[in-house]
C-alpha cells in the first residue's frame, strides 16, 4: 500500500485547512495509507480529520491559535523549536537575518519570520513515504523539504507570494526539493513564478476540492442569524486580517447607511485585527450595521440566509469562501484582484469592484436595486462545477 504523508502548519478555521480536510476526505483509505502532521500541533479543526488518517503528531490540541490558550500554546511551541535539534544560533542568525529584511520592507510578520524555525524544531518521522505533500507554503513546505523522507515531494501555494511577505531568502532552496508545485488558480502561479521562474516546468495548476453535497446539507441544519433585522443582509466569511481589507468595508458600509439603504453587514470570523476594527466601528457609530459575528461550527445557514455575499479582499490566491458562496446560491461581490478575478466572471456570475469605500458601496447598491441582475447572477454561479475527481488523480499519479 502506498504511503502518502500531508504536512500543514494548523488546522484552524481557515481556506486552506478545509479545503486539505475536503481532500482528505476523497481519498481512498483501502488504496493509500494516508498520514497527517500539523507543524505546530494545534488546531480547532482536528476533530474534523477522517478516522483513517493516521496524525504523527506525538502531542496535539485542538486549542486555536487565536485564543488565549492557544497563542500560549505557540508561544511556547516557538521557544522549544529554538533549541530543540541543536543549531540554536544558526536559528538565532536566521531570524535576525529575516527581521532586517522585513524591517527594510516596513512590516513585520512573526508568522513568517518563525516558520523556518518551527520546521528545524518539529518532531522527526523515522519512515519513508511515497508522497510527501506540503499543503501550505511556509513552514510546512520548509520541514517536508528537509525533514521528511519520501519518493516524491509537492508542495501546495494558496496566496499571492509576494504580496504575503514571501521571500526566497526565507525559503532558501526549499522549493528546489519538490517535484511538483501546485498553486491553487492560474493567477497564483503567476504570482509565484515572478519570484521562481526557473520552475515554470514543475508548477501547476490544483484547483481547491469542495464537498458541495456536504455544503448544501450544513446548510440546512438550524442556526444563522439569530436577529430579527429586516432589511439587506449583508455576509463575509472570513479571519479578522489584513489581507481580508474590514478597514475599507467598514467605510463602505458608512457610505452605504448615508445613502440612505436599509443594510447590516455581518462577518462570520475571528482574528488578530479585532480590536482595531472594533474601535474603528465605534468612531464610526457603526454598532448596529457593521457585526462581527465571530467563529461559527457552521457558517453555511448564514450564506443561504443572506442577500448578498462580499469579498472585498486586498489579495488572495482562491477564496474557498467564494467557491462556498457560489455554491448555495449568493450574489457575490469581490474585489478585483488576482484570486478573485479567476474566480469571478464580472457581469457574469458575480461582480469585481475596486477595493474603496465607494467602489465597494457602489456595488452593493447595484444589486440592492437591481433584483433581476442579482438573479441572473445567481442562476451562473450555480451553474459553475469544478472537475475535483481529474485534480486528485493528477496528485495520486506522481506516485507511478
Amino acid at each position: 500500500m502506498k504511503k502518502i504523508l500531508f504536512v500543514i502548519n494548523t488546522l484552524g478555521r481557515a481556506g486552506a485547512e478545509t479545503a486539505l480536510l475536503e481532500l482528505l476526505n476523497h481519498l481512498d483509505t483501502e488504496k493509500y495509507e494516508i498520514s497527517l502532521y500539523v507543524l505546530l500541533g494545534q488546531g480547532e479543526m482536528i476533530s474534523r480529520v477522517p478516522p483513517e488518517v493516521h496524525i504523527k503528531n506525538k502531542r496535539i490540541c485542538e486549542d486555536s491559535v487565536l485564543s488565549g490558550a492557544g497563542r500560549r500554546k505557540l508561544l511556547q511551541t516557538s521557544v522549544m523549536a529554538l533549541f530543540r535539534h541543536g543549531h540554536t544560533m544558526e536559528k538565532i542568525r536566521y531570524l535576525m537575518k529575516n527581521l532586517r529584511v522585513m524591517k527594510k520592507a516596513g512590516k513585520i510578520q512573526p508568522d513568517k519570520l518563525l516558520w523556518r524555525v518551527l520546521s528545524d524544531g518539529a518532531d522527526r518521522l523515522d519512515e519513508t513515504f511515497d508522497l510527501a505533500v506540503a499543503y501550505l507554503e511556509g513552514g510546512s513546505a520548509y520541514y517536508v523539504a528537509d525533514h521528511v523522507n519520501a519518493k516524491k515531494k509537492a508542495a501546495f501555494v494558496h496566496i499571492a507570494y509576494g504580496d504575503s511577505g514571501y521571500t526566497r531568502e526565507m525559503d532558501r532552496d526549499c522549493y528546489e526539493k519538490m517535484d511538483v508545485i501546485y498553486t491553487v488558480s492560474g493567477e497564483t502561479r503567476r504570482h509565484f513564478l515572478e519570484f521562481y521562474p526557473e520552475y515554470e516546468e514543475k508548477v501547476q495548476v490544483f484547483h481547491n476540492i469542495i464537498d458541495r453535497e456536504r455544503i448544501e446539507r450544513e446548510a440546512k441544519k438550524p442556526g444563522g442569524f439569530s436577529d430579527s433585522y429586516d432589511g439587506v443582509r449583508i455576509l463575509t466569511v472570513g479571519r479578522l486580517a489584513h489581507q481580508k481589507a474590514y478597514d475599507i468595508a467598514i467605510l463602505a458600509m458608512k457610505q452605504i447607511r448615508d445613502a440612505g439603504y436599509k443594510a447590516r453587514w455581518y462577518v462570520v470570523g475571528e482574528g488578530p485585527e479585532r480590536k482595531a476594527l472594533e474601535k474603528q466601528i465605534a468612531e464610526l457609530r457603526l454598532q448596529k450595521d457593521f457585526i462581527l459575528l465571530g467563529i461559527k461550527e457552521n457558517p453555511f445557514p448564514y450564506y443561504v440566509q443572506c442577500d448578498l455575499y462580499v469579498h472585498a479582499t486586498r489579495f488572495e490566491g482562491k477564496s474557498i469562501a467564494i467557491q462556498e458562496a457560489k455554491t448555495l446560491g449568493c450574489a457575490v461581490i469581490a474585489s478585483d484582484c488576482a484570486g478573485n478575478r479567476e474566480q469571478i466572471e464580472d457581469g457574469v456570475d458575480g461582480l469585481l469592484c475596486s477595493l474603496t469605500p465607494e467602489g465597494i458601496a457602489r456595488k452593493i447598491e447595484e444589486l440592492i436595486d437591481d433584483t433581476e441582475k442579482k438573479e441572473r447572477i445567481v442562476a451562473a454561479a450555480k451553474q459553475k462545477g469544478n472537475g475535483q475527481t481529474e485534480e486528485i488523480q493528477r496528485l495520486l499519479d506522481l506516485m507511478k
